[in-house]
């Protein structure tokens, strides 16, 4: 016996993904729902071999599912994951709403499964910012090798992260450029087609964006507080998938070879690394699929103990959706949930 599951926010990119992931991963769910805001309702939605059509939030029972996994942004989070989880479902929330809550484990299961002890507390489980995701199951395993001391980051974010509005912005603002049409922004503070933004979020005080504090904040949480992480965000004209140029400085000796072999045996990774044009992964070669790809390791020649590496994956699968329902598994595999309609154990 499976699983009554609701997505909230099914209509959007990283909600349809979740829909293709559940059922890519064969997670055992009995009943689908698709729910969305008002504007949505009614809007048919893939499941499996059938279509669904999505339900109002504000009238759906909440009570009568087991797992919510929620994509339909902060303010939507914040005004309904904690009134869900007192009604019994454990919600996998994928905005930044609670990431930061004590009382709320932020969780990539190749990183930190443990804390899903915690996730009973509030029944609210954070995913991680895409970015983030993507760089702690790469740091981690080195990490805990050799122990980073410093990390510097900068991304390269594609446009899906900004969801469907920031796709169809590059599209036509593509068109518009070469038919000689109006190519002004209205998604992005500047034109994403043909040009990179070194700006994601909003401004902080101290001259770094909101963006790139999540990724400190989420690796500290998730990995370790120690690791002194900076960070520039970019957004590039990508369709799908992000990509990290990563820097780290460890505090014991680890050469390219040993970090190679480290990361092949690390879950979630694949390292593709040859001197050679088919010896490393871009945004297009990670569109669709599973894994963080690893490429491009080498020493960093400024520091005792440094290397530097390529860090590139779906933003939309591993970034959000993948992750979330890989919690899900963990919440299964764990026993800290069971289905309403009778206790069963998932096998991966």
């Amino acid at each position: 016996m499976g699983y009554s599951v609701a997505i909230v926010g099914a209509t959007g990119n990283v909600g349809r993904e979740m829909l293709t992931i559940l059922e890519e991963l064969e997670f055992p769910v009995d009943e689908m729902h698709a729910v969305a805001s008002r504007k949505s309702k009614g809007m048919d939605v893939a499941w499996g071999d059938k279509t669904i059509k999505c339900q109002d939030i504000d009238s759906f029972d909440f009570s009568k599912v087991d797992i919510v996994l929620m994509s339909a942004g902060g303010d939507v989070s914040r005004a309904w994951s904690e009134k869900i989880g007192k009604l019994g479902p454990m919600v996998i929330d994928n905005s930044s709403a609670f990431r930061k809550d004590p009382d709320v484990p932020l969780i990539v299961p190749e990183v930190n499964p443990d804390a899903i002890k915690l996730a009973t507390k509030k029944n609210i489980i954070a995913n991680p910012n895409c970015s983030t995701a993507q760089l702690v199951v790469a740091l981690k395993p080195l990490h805990d090798a050799a122990k980073a001391k410093r990390v510097v980051v900068s991304t390269y974010q594609s446009v899906s992260g900004a969801g469907k509005e920031g796709m169809d912005e590059l599209w036509n603002q593509t068109k518009a450029i070469y038919g000689l049409g109006d190519a002004k922004p209205k998604k992005f503070p500047k034109q994403i087609a043909f040009n990179v933004i070194p700006f994601i979020g909003a401004f902080n005080e101290d001259g770094y964006t909101d963006e790139e504090q999540k990724m400190w904040d989420e690796t500290y949480k998730m990995l370790d507080p120690a690791i002194k992480l900076t960070v520039t965000c970019v957004r590039v004209p990508v369709f799908v998938g992000h990509s990290e140029a990563v820097t780290v400085e460890f505090e014991k000796p680890i050469s390219p070879d040993e970090a190679r072999a480290i990361l092949r045996e690390a879950p979630g990774i694949q390292v593709i690394d040859k001197q050679e044009h088919d010896g490393y992964i871009t945004p297009v070669d990670a569109a669709g699929e599973h894994a963080v790809y690893v490429s491009r390791i080498r020493k960093d020649h400024t520091v005792e103990n440094g290397l530097v590496f390529w860090v590139v994956s779906d933003n939309l699968r591993k970034g959000a959706a993948l992750n979330a329902v890989q919690i899900a598994q963990l919440l299964d595999e764990t026993g800290t949930i069971k289905p309403k309609s009778g206790y069963r154990t998932l096998t991966v």
